[in-house]
Formats: structure tokens, C-alpha cells, sequence
């Protein structure tokens, strides 16, 4: 599910979850960031910067050594005079192939700005910026007011079905960018995930009543539903409702026709098996906003990209999840989509700085990041990336997809002029390791 992104970058999912009520286990990933954050925001208001310290260090290890985490705490330890604590966390930051104007505006940072350590760093964000673009332009969507968010493939129609968030329906297309409305959603809120079932003929896909948004009525404001619609007439044959104060907003198929399906608000990631008409959650409360999951043929272990934490392994069967291990070198937080295809990770990062879609090596056990490449990064055609489809040997993904240019109520932000979305491609062998 993708969020309208500000500086810093995840203001807006900040935002929510800490106004959140915490949730009812007092031992879970939300509740824990939640009073991390409220400590944080006391020690600094108050200017203990002991006590911030302390906190960013908390924050830090829950998020997994996150890039946003090396911020808060490189800006902690500048309070309590150690410069040079925070200008590792920076290069480790710049490792990560981040890069941010904080560091060059906020008047927190200014003792560092006098140092001559200063320039690497910033030689670091400049070269992190720069354009990377491995991909190719294969058809515009024609109506730039749609949004779209998330797209999947049929391939006996050979047709793309593409959700979209302010038009509020599915649409299909063909290669050459010709929009056919497919279906409308039953409750008149953003469609967000889409996953196609060919072998049961059913198209699953989810409704979410964004909160704060115009075009959503207030009273269903922190509602959603999994929906499954007839793949060839349209007709709507399953609605799931989704628990109090959720956003089903991404969702994965498994080879039985299983949906597994995630709450980015609620945090939870739950099961819908083929022809059900329930929801089993799968996790033990672990991650705070999962996105997209993805997993190898077995489905013994799902990796579930956590917008804020990082890429975790969740075993099925225990409910236990493993975090992938950022290393100080690979950014593994601001995932929406997230891809498996052999030993390659594909994820589409709209809440990093720059936003990016990249492919991550994994080594032969699937527990580790070995490697990074970059597939599109600080190009025209980028803009607010959002989801992507595995088609035979490619990989299509939603590029300059619009969010970047509404606000939180979802108005379009002053002076901005929407543009045609873009479907990219890039081949699978472009990064693969055969």
C-alpha cells in the first residue's frame, strides 16, 4: 500500500500510527514503536538528551538499523556532543545509498556542517542521487487523474488489470496502453492490491477507506475488505470485510489460489484460503506496516517487506519472523512491492530517499542480502513508483504513479499537474545471477 510522502519521508505513516489506538497487545511492534516515539518526543521537548539517546537507540534496534533510524540517532548523539557518533551513523546512511536535505537544513545538524567529515558526506548523497535507469517505457496510462496502484497479468487475455485509487475501479489494458474499465468498487473506496487467479477465474483485489481522504466518506474512514470478482464477466462473488481500523492494501497469491493479504495500518497479515470467506492472521504481531509479501514455491516462509522495520521472514507455522539483516548496507525499509523470482528480490521503494526499484541478491538460503541492483532511481520517468508484475522474463512495474502530488486528504498539492502514469519494463536478466 503506498502513502503520500513528505519530508521526512515517512511523516505520513508516522502520523497515523501514532494517533493509532494502541493496539491490545501491549507486546506487539506497534505498541512498542508507539511508546518509543512518545519517549522520544518527551526527552526532546524537555532536552534530555540523554534520555533521547537512549531512545533513538531503542528506535534503531526495533527498526532494524533503517536508514530513518540512523538519522534520529545521529541527530541524539550531535545533542550530547558526539560528532563522531554521528557521522558514522552517517556514513552508514550514505552506505545505504540514502541521501536527505535534513542534513543540510535543520539547524540540529549545523555543528556537523562545520566539520570537514561534512563533504564526504555529502559527496556520498550526490553520487546517491544521481540517475540510474535500466529500464524501458512500454505504454502510458492515458487518464493521469486514476492513480494507479497496483497491476497484475493475464495471461491467457494477455491483458494487464491495474487498480486504481482515486478512480475507484479496476481497469484492464493491452501492451499498447488502451484503457478498458473492468470493475467499480462495491463501496465506492480506493482499489489497492490486485492478484489474478487464472486456474479458479477469479480476480482477488482490496477496497480501502483511506483515512483523512475527500473522496472517501468520513463515516467509512479505517474501513477495508478483500474482494474476488468473476475474471471474465467482472461480477463481484466474494467480499471479506477487513478487522476495525485496517488497510488491506497488498496482497499475494500462493500457487493453491490462497490469499495472503496485509494491514499496512493494523499490522497484521492474514490468510484467505481459496474459495474462503474468512480471514486467519498468520502473524504473532511482530511487524508495524507490512506491505507486499512474497515467498518461495513451498510457502513454508514469507518475506514480508515492513515499510518501516525492514524485510522479514515469517514462518508459517510458528509465527516467528526473521529480519534480514541490513548491514549497514542495503536499505531493506520503504518497500510497497516486494517480488520474489529465484534468488532475486524485487522491491519497489517509495518511501527511501531517493525512491528506487531495485533488485536484491539473496544468498542460497534465502537469509541473507548479498548484493544490490539498482533498476530505476532519480529519472524523469520514476516519479512515486508503486507495485510490479513478473511476466515471463521481465519485470513491469507502476512508475510516476501520481501519489507524490496529493496531500494527505488526498487533494492535488498546490501548482502540481498530473501526468500520464507510466508501466516500465525491465528484463529479469538484466540483474540475475543464472
Amino acid at each position: 500500500m503506498t502513502y503520500p510522502r513528505y519530508t521526512p519521508i515517512l511523516a505520513w505513516v508516522f502520523m497515523c500510527l501514532l494517533a493509532a489506538s494502541p493496539a491490545a497487545q501491549a507486546d506487539n511492534a506497534i505498541a512498542e514503536y508507539q511508546a518509543i516515539h512518545q519517549k522520544l518526543r518527551a526527552a526532546r521537548t524537555s532536552h534530555e538528551w540523554s534520555a533521547s539517546l537512549a531512545s533513538a537507540r531503542d528506535l534503531n534496534q526495533l527498526l532494524n538499523g533503517s536508514p530513518n533510524s540512523l538519522l534520529e540517532l545521529a541527530r541524539a548523539k550531535v545533542h550530547t556532543d558526539d560528532l563522531a557518533g554521528a557521522f558514522r551513523d552517517l556514513q552508514e546512511f550514505v552506505r545505504m545509498g540514502q541521501a536527505t536535505d535534513l542534513l543540510t537544513t535543520s539547524p540540529e545538524f549545523a555543528p556537523l556542517r562545520q566539520k570537514p567529515e561534512f563533504g564526504d558526506i555529502q559527496t556520498g548523497m550526490k553520487v546517491n542521487q544521481s540517475a540510474v535507469s535500466l529500464g524501458t517505457l512500454v505504454f502510458r496510462l492515458s487518464d493521469p487523474t486514476l492513480i494507479p496502484e497496483d497491476l497484475d497479468y493475464d495471461p491467457n487475455t494477455k491483458r494487464f488489470f491495474i487498480t486504481t485509487v482515486r478512480g475507484k475501479k479496476i481497469i484492464t489494458t493491452d501492451l499498447a496502453g488502451t484503457i478498458t474499465e473492468f470493475a467499480k468498487a462495491p463501496d465506492d473506496w480506493p482499489l489497492l492490491a490486485i492478484k489474478i487467479d487464472p486456474r479458479h477465474g477469479v480476480i482477488w483485489a482490496s477496497e480501502v477507506a483511506l483515512t483523512g481522504f475527500v473522496f472517501v466518506p468520513k463515516a467509512d474512514w479505517g474501513k477495508s475488505a478483500v474482494l474476488g470478482y468473476d475474471l471474465k464477466t467482472g461480477k463481484l462473488l466474494h467480499r471479506i470485510e477487513g478487522p476495525h481500523d485496517s488497510a488491506l492494501g497488498d496482497m499475494a497469491l500462493t500457487s493453491d489460489g490462497d490469499v495472503i493479504v496485509s494491514d499496512g495500518d493494523g499490522g497484521g497479515v492474514y490468510l484467505i484460503h481459496a474459495g474462503g470467506e474468512g480471514l486467519e492472521r498468520l502473524d504473532a504481531g511482530d511487524f508495524i506496516s507490512p506491505q507486499t509479501p512474497a515467498f518461495p514455491s513451498d510457502g513454508k516462509k514469507i518475506f514480508v517487506p515492513d515499510y518501516l522495520r525492514g524485510i522479514g521472514r515469517l514462518d508459517v507455522a510458528t509465527k516467528q519472523v526473521r529480519w534480514l539483516n541490513m548491514e549497514g548496507r542495503f536499505a531493506l525499509n520503504g518497500i510497497d512491492g516486494l517480488y520474489l523470482e529465484g534468488q532475486t528480490l524485487l522491491a519497489v521503494q517509495n518511501g527511501t530517499s531517493p525512491e528506487r526499484v531495485v533488485a536484491f541478491q539473496l544468498d542460497p538460503t534465502f537469509s541473507k542480502v548479498v548484493s544490490e541492483t539498482i533498476i530505476e532511481r532519480s529519472t524523469e520517468t520514476l516519479g512515486d513508483p508503486t507495485h510490479g508484475v513478473i511476466v515471463g522474463n521481465d519485470f513491469y512495474y507502476i512508475a510516476n504513479s501520481g501519489w507524490d502530488i496529493i496531500d494527505d486528504q488526498g487533494n492535488l498539492k498546490p501548482g502540481a499537474h498530473p501526468s500520464e502514469a507510466r508501466i516500465m519494463r525491465v528484463s529479469l536478466g538484466t540483474f540475475q545471477n543464472h
